[in-house]
């Protein structure tokens, strides 16, 4: 007999810290094998997965309220597992730490919504057919150029990047970046697993 999974909800167990709401998530990804390979390196078998969004026609990774009955990690494999349908291995090293304000307070003065998001890389071992938000969040393997060119937000390239440096050693890199312009909310790097600091704001959404 098999359990149906459900999606938490709520924010009744929800971590709070200096007004900031906690946040966690994770960039999905394998190395996928039988790939034409002519420099022999990982970056042309990286790939990563994104999900659709409610209402919106952007693609995004999975990222969720952390809860005080889980570590950060746990709450970034249960967002991993309740949006996108997949299970798999974190690595220890964030790939950053951003704070911003979430999408439907960004136009509020003051601390109100302020977020502090912590993102992972999975390696995904294990694919769902049914997930709990399946509804709500359609997921689709993208390779690193065209994850690059989908990502609204310049923190979601913040994130490829670190990823990428992680898992093959080389930044991604383009010299032509498509701008979408949006009325966003301020993100803004706070740490990254990479030894520079990066000061500049960062526009984005919860």
């Amino acid at each position: 007999m098999s359990t149906t999974l459900q999606a938490r909800t709520g924010r009744e167990l929800q971590r709070y810290e200096n007004h900031f709401r906690l946040v966690a998530g994770c960039i999905p990804y394998r190395l996928k094998q039988n790939v034409e390979n002519p420099t022999g390196d990982s970056f042309s078998k990286l790939e990563v997965l994104m999900i659709t969004s409610p209402n919106r026609h952007d693609l995004i990774f999975p990222k969720g309220g952390w809860d005080n009955d889980e570590t950060v990690d746990q709450a970034a494999c249960r967002e991993a597992l309740e949006e996108a349908g997949v299970r798999g291995t974190i690595h220890d090293t964030l790939l950053g730490v951003w704070e911003f304000k979430s999408k439907s307070k960004q136009n509020l003065k003051g601390q109100e919504g302020a977020c502090r998001g912590y993102i992972f890389a999975l390696e995904v071992t294990e694919e769902l057919e049914l997930w709990p938000e399946q509804s709500s969040h359609d997921r689709k393997w993208l390779n690193v150029w065209e994850a690059w060119k989908l990502c609204r937000y310049d923190w979601m390239r913040e994130a490829l990047n670190s990823i990428s440096v992680l898992l093959t050693g080389k930044p991604v890199r383009l010299l032509t970046v498509p701008e979408i312009s949006e009325n966003t909310s301020m993100f803004c790097l706070v740490k990254s697993s990479g030894t520079k600091c990066v000061d500049s704001a960062i526009n984005a959404l919860c």
